[in-house]
């Protein structure tokens, strides 16, 4: 046991490097959603997460777009803490039983123009949750779904591709 203390404490962590921190490619992926959200809404893009049922394995990926490293704010694109306010209503997780009125009432309160975005395997399709009886079943099964973003969880950079996608190709409702 102490041989294990000892390496553990002498040892470097063990994780993933970051990202440099001025990755061009990034900055210009944020930038064009920015520009994109401005020309299609006039204004900054405003998002709103929900989780439905999900593992929170999605929601540590987005909450990684506002860190230093992706920092989404010096774009002005914001997560927001009212469906009033969103343009966007980013979903996680399969929709679970006690969240489907829940998840329809805040569509029902987000203003048009407004997407719909099934963020993960879960909210896409079911996920490991597929046929649980807790789940109704990913959001379509609930909600017309305006982009799917697939992976478990997607990366922070899919998250910002799939947003530049929705503004450049769909319409809201």
């Amino acid at each position: 046991m102490l041989k294990h203390i000892l390496t553990s404490l002498t040892g470097g962590p063990v994780t993933e490097a970051a990202p440099a921190p001025a990755d061009p490619a990034l900055a210009e992926l944020a930038g064009k959603l920015d520009k994109a959200a401005k020309a299609r809404l006039g204004r900054s893009l405003s998002i709103r997460e929900v989780d439905a049922g999900s593992c929170n394995g999605c929601e540590l990926e987005i909450h990684a777009l506002n860190n230093p490293i992706y920092d989404l704010e010096r774009f002005g694109i914001r997560f927001v803490a009212s469906p009033r306010h969103a343009d966007v209503l980013l979903v996680t997780g399969p929709v679970a039983r006690n969240m489907r009125e829940a998840l329809i009432r805040t569509w029902d309160a987000t203003p048009g123009p407004k997407w719909l975005v099934a963020c993960g395997d879960c909210a896409v399709n079911g996920g490991l949750f597929a046929g649980g009886y807790a789940c109704v079943g990913p959001v379509e099964e609930v909600l017309p779904v305006d982009l799917r973003i697939p992976g478990c969880p997607p990366r922070p950079t899919d998250l910002l591709a799939g947003l530049l996608a929705l503004l450049e190709t769909s319409a809201a409702r």
